[in-house]
C-alpha cells in the first residue's frame, strides 16, 4: 500500500507540476493569506492540518460561487476556536482560486505522503487521509459543475488536475484503515 500510495503521488506531483506551469500568473501569487498560513503552521498534528487543508478550499469554494457574507460576522456566530483568525475571503480570478485550490490538494498529498514515508502505523494517518478523502468527496461535484461551466483551457485544466487528485485521494483512502489498530503488549 505504501508504494501505491508513492506512485499515486508521483504521478499526482508530476501532473501539477505541468499544469501549475499552465498559469504563468497564478504562479507569483502564494495559494494561502498571511492568516491561513499562520494556522496551518500551528496545526502541526496530520488530522489538524488536514481539517485546516479542507477548510482553506471551502473557503477557496465559497470565494468561486460569489459568497458576498461577511466572514467576521460568521466567525463570531460560529463556536470554533480559530473561526476568528481566518480572516476576509480569498479574491481572485477563477484561475487564481482553482490555482489556489490545486495548490492546497498538492500540499495536502505531500504531506500525508510524507507522514506515510516516516511512520505509516501513526494514529493519525488514517484518520487525516479520510478526512482530506471527505472533503474530496464534497468538493467533486462541485468541481464538475465548475468544469462545465469555463470554456477556457488553462482553466479547465485546473479543474481537471483538482478532479484528479481528489479522484486518487479518495482512491488511496479505500487502501486505508480510518483507524490504525493499536499493538497489543
Amino acid at each position: 500500500m505504501k508504494i501505491s500510495f508513492k506512485i499515486q503521488t508521483l504521478l499526482l506531483f508530476a501532473l501539477s507540476f505541468f499544469l501549475f506551469t499552465v498559469n504563468i500568473s497564478a504562479q507569483k501569487r502564494d495559494n494561502l493569506t498571511e492568516k491561513e498560513d499562520a494556522i496551518i503552521r500551528e496545526a502541526q498534528e496530520l488530522d489538524l492540518r488536514m481539517k485546516v487543508m479542507v477548510k482553506i478550499i471551502d473557503r477557496r469554494l465559497l470565494a468561486l460561487n460569489g459568497a458576498t457574507a461577511d466572514i467576521q460576522t460568521q466567525n463570531k456566530k460560529s463556536k470554533e476556536k480559530d473561526d476568528s483568525d481566518w480572516g476576509e475571503l480569498r479574491t481572485g480570478t477563477f484561475g487564481e482560486l482553482f490555482w489556489d485550490i490545486q495548490k492546497s490538494l498538492d500540499e495536502a498529498i505531500m504531506k500525508i505522503d510524507d507522514a506515510a514515508e516516516h511512520d505509516m502505523n501513526n494514529p493519525l494517518f488514517g484518520k487525516a487521509v479520510h478526512i482530506l478523502a471527505d472533503g474530496c468527496q464534497k468538493w467533486t461535484p462541485q468541481f464538475k459543475t465548475f468544469l462545465d461551466k469555463t470554456k477556457e483551457e488553462k482553466e479547465q485544466g485546473l479543474v481537471l488536475g483538482s478532479i484528479e487528485f481528489c479522484n486518487q485521494i479518495i482512491e488511496a483512502s479505500t487502501k486505508v484503515p480510518k483507524d490504525v489498530p493499536k499493538k497489543k503488549n
